[in-house]
């Protein structure tokens, strides 16, 4: 996937998951496509550790792939962070 397929499907995970963790209003663009990118290595990685063929593309399965991945590392960002205001 070129660069610009990544920052297209990190931004819209990034965005979704931000919806998800209820994080929307503390994250900029910029957040949103960094979580996504990070969010869509993590989703790939383990969706290839239980046998999938990890991020694809530019399509559903990969933005699904993505938006777990972004919502587990909210979750764990947020765990080892704690809850700011």
């Amino acid at each position: 996937m070129s660069l610009i397929g990544w920052v297209v499907l990190g931004g819209i995970a990034g965005w979704l998951a931000s919806m998800v963790m209820k994080k929307d209003r503390q994250m900029g663009c910029v957040a949103n496509v960094v979580v996504g990118i990070v969010g869509g290595v993590i989703g790939g990685w383990l969706l290839t550790q239980m046998g999938g063929e990890g991020l694809t593309g530019l399509n559903i399965p990969s933005l699904l792939t993505a938006v777990v991945g972004a919502v587990i590392l909210l979750a764990v960002l947020n765990f080892f962070g704690g809850r700011r205001s």
